[in-house]
């Protein structure tokens, strides 16, 4: 079997592909990076690309059987007008060019990433697959990536939108932010910390893809956060007691709108997702609360 990964350096791409190599996958990563030497395995092939436009990458999707959508640059950012058209050509452009190369001849199993950013800032409603699209930027880049991504039917490919939470782990993502400022005895929730903090941890991300991989009658949307919803502040309470750290210095709405701009107002949205069709299929998450998953991630 042969798998096609575009974000393939990216902290969750880098993660999957070794997951997936020991597996037996052939895996195929790109991303814009001229070279990546991280991974050295006769079954893993890196090409650096430009996804958001038509080339030769496009080839590679000739014999796949798995395409795993995780392209799109870093919403950590400060949004100027300019990174914010980068954020969304970055997703747009790429999965619509990974769907022109696909073959109709093949059973391709698409699997496209989203967030749940897709339900906006949302309060106390808890928050299935089938709830609606919300308003704001991040909201507006999440439902056209998926209206992309499900043109891949158009293809006969299996379609399966990923709508992911913060992913925590040891090596990076999210994380390589979030604990700084508790190990320098200046964590705390952001504003009130009464919004709902939506996580999965890496294990759980790379299990759950799998599980959708070999369930070849499964399509559609699914929530990839664990079923343990906790609130910001309680989360920043947990990481202080695990550290031995003070968790008590909130940090003012004014001051992260002022740090990371119109970012700040996507940090500080609440949205209690969760992962209702997982659950159903009787996904068993390894890590299903915050506090075992921060137990593994802090040592």
């Amino acid at each position: 079997m042969k798998a096609f990964i575009s974000g393939g350096r990216g902290f969750v791409g880098r993660h999957l592909s070794r997951f997936l190599l020991e597996k037996g996958y052939k895996i195929v990563a790109t991303s814009r990076s001229a070279q990546f030497s991280e991974i050295a395995d006769e079954n893993y092939h890196y090409i650096s690309a430009d996804t958001t436009k038509p080339g030769p990458w496009q080839k590679e999707l000739e014999d796949i059987d798995v395409v795993i959508n995780l392209a799109g640059v870093n919403i950590f950012h400060y949004w100027s007008k300019d990174y914010k058209q980068s954020i969304y050509d970055s997703r747009i452009y790429t999965t619509r060019n990974l769907i022109d190369a696909l073959p109709s001849s093949r059973n391709i199993t698409f699997i496209s990433t989203s967030a749940v950013g897709f339900y906006g800032n949302r309060g106390e409603d808890i928050l299935n697959e089938s709830e609606p699209v919300g308003r704001d930027f991040l909201a507006k880049v999440c439902e056209d990536w998926e209206i992309e991504a499900n043109k891949a039917e158009k293809k006969n490919a299996r379609v399966i939108i990923t709508r992911f939470g913060v992913v925590a782990d040891k090596s990076g993502g999210a994380m390589k932010m979030m604990i700084p400022p508790f190990r320098f005895f200046v964590g705390g929730p952001l504003g009130n910390g009464r919004q709902w903090f939506p996580w999965i941890h890496l294990t759980d991300l790379m299990s759950a893809i799998w599980l959708l991989i070999e369930k070849k009658d499964q399509k559609g949307i699914f929530n990839f956060c664990a079923p343990g919803s906790i609130r910001n502040r309680e989360m920043a309470k947990i990481i202080g007691k695990l550290l031995k750290r003070p968790s008590f210095f909130p940090v003012p709405k004014f001051a992260v709108d002022l740090v990371i701009g119109e970012l700040g107002s996507m940090v500080l949205n609440s949205q209690r997702a969760i992962p209702e069709k997982l659950q159903t299929l009787g996904f068993d998450f390894q890590y299903p609360d915050f506090e075992k998953a921060m137990i593994d991630i802090l040592g």
